[in-house]
């Protein structure tokens, strides 16, 4: 089972908690979500065919953490995830994505992790193979002549009626002895041997070498397994086909020799050797039940194919075809891909949106039906800035700091620093468009502008930031009455 199927639903959320401040209702519904997958897994086979997963639509103003929700779920997790943008989808007839995409992809995705996983096992012995043809290309052995038929010196093999016959060739005219190279003298068994032995001597030098990094940087010749050609036909709906990957199986594999370091050889041949090692039939086996089980798609942007009552015109008429389109997916129905029919019945979705102007009562009623937890992202505040700034793994302060120290230079945001952007970003938000903690990106791009233009300066090593500083940054930027009125 995945590792974060083994996580309990407190672990999930604290996982998250890492890089994602505040939403606390979001965290625990999808961490839920997950534990109950793992939950059904331990279930018998009829039971386990009668539960269902119980869909979440999340809701709130953008910049709130939907996406991040998802983008650290797919990083975390082993099973297939994908995440769409219901934007690209288009009703049938339309130009544009078919809906039924999103499982293919979803397909692709477990056929990419399983065969990940596959490839893992089989890296130890892969290696070593890798390892070996290394050795080899450094020192290569004597290749073994074609055997030749004896021949007496100073002879001439004839063929008469089905049998050889030897002549000498000074009883022969010239024109039948001409060409006839002179017999090479046998090699002895003791000189095979010694030579063997040498090379043997040699190449296990070589390997002692190898493995204590001495010869990294030297330059070899390998056989590199081309990849087929990805001639892609496009066909109606914005799909295209790949005719390599049709009939790639049905062509013999070619091999091209490659002149490369050998820390580079041996991450190609590793891969290669692992991919010759595995069953793809039993990968994409465990794939397609790997997706049909814990499979999870992301739908994001879809308060965009939400439309208002009343008569529909236009792009009204797409978007609520696409949610009749997704509409069977999401219930449960058979998909074709090229690895096989996949069964949409027990695929978690989970639907996110700002429904800044239409509303979750705007997608059609059977849908929305299909959704039935929801949860309801909350507006960020001064507070929670601060926390974004500071706390997480992936915080904008030490993201800064570190692309800094690149150039040699420390920078320091002083405490009233911090809260000075924190309350930038929430006033900002206030009297323009809110677009959440992403306001905090453009608040530090500006802050550091500067700075960053003049590195690298040898007489600049050091930077502290005060509030003072992120003020007259943004004087010119904001409105007088604006500063006023954060400033009482």
């Amino acid at each position: 089972m995945n590792t974060l199927y083994n996580m309990t639903p407190r672990e999930i959320v604290a996982e998250l908690d890492k890089y994602i401040i505040g939403q606390e209702s979001a965290k625990k519904s999808v961490a839920v979500a997950l534990r109950n997958r793992y939950r059904r897994n331990l279930l018998s086979d009829k039971m386990k065919e009668e539960i269902t997963p119980k869909n979440i639509l999340m809701m709130g103003p953008t910049g709130v953490g939907k996406t991040e929700i998802a983008r650290r779920l797919a990083k975390l997790m082993d099973a297939p995830f994908v995440k769409v943008e219901a934007t690209k989808f288009t009703e049938v007839g339309y130009v544009g994505r078919d809906v039924e995409t999103m499982v293919r992809d979803l397909m692709e995705a477990s056929i990419r992790v399983t065969k990940q996983k596959h490839m893992a096992e089989k890296y130890a012995v892969a290696k070593e193979r890798a390892e070996n043809k290394i050795i080899e290309a450094i020192i290569p052995g004597k290749h073994k002549s074609a055997p030749q038929q004896p021949q007496q010196s100073g002879m001439v093999n004839f063929m008469v009626n089905g049998q050889t016959v030897a002549i000498p060739a000074n009883m022969l005219p010239p024109q039948f002895t001409q060409g006839q190279q002179p017999q090479q003298p046998q090699q002895s068994e003791a000189e095979k041997q010694r030579e063997a032995s040498e090379t043997q001597l040699a190449r296990e030098q070589v390997r002692q070498q190898l493995r204590d990094g001495l010869l990294e940087e030297q330059m070899i010749e390998i056989p590199v397994q081309e990849a087929p050609k990805q001639n892609n036909l496009d066909i109606a709906g914005g799909g295209s086909i790949s005719i390599g990957n049709i009939f790639g199986d049905m062509a013999p594999k070619r091999f091209k020799r490659k002149t490369m370091k050998v820390k580079d050889a041996r991450k190609v041949l590793t891969e290669q050797e692992a991919q010759n090692m595995i069953d793809m039939d039993q990968v994409t086996s465990e794939a397609l039940e790997n997706c049909e089980q814990n499979g999870i798609i992301f739908i994001d942007e879809i308060d965009k194919i939400a439309s208002g009552d009343g008569y529909r015109v236009g792009a009204d008429v797409s978007r609520e075809g696409v949610q009749r389109d997704i509409l069977p997916i999401v219930e449960g129905s058979v998909v074709n891909t090229k690895y096989g029919p996949v069964k949409t019945d027990h695929i978690l979705f989970i639907g996110a949106g700002a429904f800044s102007v239409a509303k979750p009562t705007d997608l059609i009623p059977e849908l929305q039906g299909r959704f039935p937890i929801r949860v309801e992202l909350e507006n960020l505040k001064k507070e929670d800035f601060v926390r974004i700034l500071k706390e997480p793994d992936n915080a904008l302060l030490k993201q800064h700091k570190a692309m800094l120290e690149t150039e040699g230079v420390s920078i320091e945001f002083t405490d009233d620093a911090v809260e000075e952007i924190a309350s930038m970003a929430s006033l900002m938000n206030d009297q323009t468009e809110n677009i959440g903690a992403r306001r905090l990106h453009t608040i530090m791009e500006k802050l550091l502008e500067d700075i960053s233009f003049e590195l690298p300066d040898p007489e600049k090593t050091s930077f502290i930031i005060d509030a003072d500083y992120v003020r007259g940054k943004f004087e010119e930027t904001i409105h007088a009455e604006d500063i006023d009125r954060f400033i009482l």
